[in-house]
């Protein structure tokens, strides 16, 4: 089974969402039409990711939370955001 909290493959992310997030789905229709590689993890479906989430988030299960390949984090970003940490 594959670790949905390991960092990512370079020039991918990973997005934490949850099926009643708006601003996940947003960002999804975002980084689809950009072509942006990421990995969706629904934190209801994979409980071991909302320590991660949480963590990231002062404790708190916001979404959309994305894990870059460096092992960092972002809440929220933007798509211009998304893509300067991905170096493109």
């Amino acid at each position: 089974m594959t670790d949905v909290t390991a960092p990512p493959p370079a020039g991918t992310v990973t997005m934490f969402t949850t099926s009643w997030c708006g601003y996940c789905v947003r960002l999804k229709g975002q980084m689809d039409q950009a072509g942006v590689a990421y990995r969706e993890v629904n934190i209801e479906e994979h409980p071991e990711a909302v320590t991660l989430v949480e963590k990231v988030n002062d404790g708190n299960q916001t979404v959309p939370t994305l894990l870059f390949p460096d092992g960092s984090a972002a809440t929220n970003p933007s798509l211009a955001q998304v893509q300067a940490r991905l170096g493109g």
